[in-house]
């Protein structure tokens, strides 16, 4: 007899997670103190759109690299200001940070925000060095929706997209409580009116349906505490591109939210697994 699963219960963090309103209210205080450090260049615009802008965090020192972070909010919440938390740390270990913005659901659709973040992704790479980071040094971490953008970079044929972009214009991936195959979220009830996912718009948009375009390594994390959903999406990622897994962090004791806290903290074995991506 097969069980009536609750997508709801099974992708609704806020169902399950205590103190998320203090959790949010300390990110958006540490995010107003990061941009008001004036080591930024803000509202940097990668394309015409309105939506369409960056943070960019200099590196303290000499740049190792550039990570261009994705945020979450499922593709229709929050906005590059409330993670600007983020980059601090990471600067001052010599990593400039990107912290870009996107256009929200259901003003458009996520293979649109696919798009944009391809978009935002080639403008780093043609124009990183600008910055100070060293050219061809580009990497990607995304947290919850913005684990699922991080991952379609890596499936993405930059050659097709642009002629003069190379086969791997991003070296490396960090996806943290993503979302890899959205015929699961396409199904959830809280989603369906903001997200409008079809069976075909699902498919085209699950890169744990497609295969990675390159050998660029994969590091996945996800908190012990989320919604079995986070963790189901977290193993199928991982099975499906296990040739290029490097590492599947484990983040005892955090939920939805807390677990993003392990990359501003330079002690945790996810910030020193992103520095090891960016140093490889």
């Amino acid at each position: 007899m097969s069980t009536k699963i609750d997508y709801d219960l099974r992708y609704n963090p806020r169902l399950i997670t205590d103190g998320i309103p203090e959790i949010t209210s300390r990110w958006q205080r540490t995010a107003n103190e990061a941009r008001a450090a004036r080591n930024a260049y803000l509202d940097v615009p990668y394309g015409s759109d309105p939506a369409e802008k960056m943070d960019i965090f200099r590196a303290k020192g000499r740049s190792k690299g550039l990570l261009m972070f994705i945020h979450g909010g499922y593709w229709r919440g929050f906005d590059k200001k409330d993670f600007s938390f983020v980059a601090p740390a990471l600067a001052n270990a010599g990593v400039t940070v990107a912290v870009v913005n996107y256009s929200l659901c259901p003003k458009v659709q996520i293979r649109d925000i696919v798009m944009q973040m391809v978009q935002a992704s080639a403008w780093l790479y043609r124009n990183g060095s600008n910055f100070g980071a060293p050219a061809g040094r580009l990497h990607v971490a995304g947290h919850s929706a913005g684990g699922h953008l991080a991952a379609m970079m890596l499936t993405t044929l930059w050659p097709v997209y642009a002629k003069d972009l190379p086969k791997k214009v991003v070296r490396g991936a960090l996806a943290i409580s993503g979302l890899y195959d959205l015929t699961e979220i396409a199904k959830t009830p809280f989603l369906k009116d903001d997200l409008r996912l079809t069976e075909k718009a699902s498919i085209e948009s699950s890169p744990g349906l497609m295969p990675p375009a390159t050998d660029a390594p994969l590091y996945l994390a996800v908190g012990e505490k989320e919604n079995d959903g986070f963790h189901f999406q977290n193993s199928l990622l991982g099975r499906k591109w296990k040739k290029i897994l490097k590492e599947d962090i484990a983040c005892p004791g955090d939920n939805h939210f807390t677990v993003l806290d392990r990359i501003t903290r330079p002690d945790s074995p996810m910030f020193k697994a992103v520095m090891r991506m960016i140093e490889d």
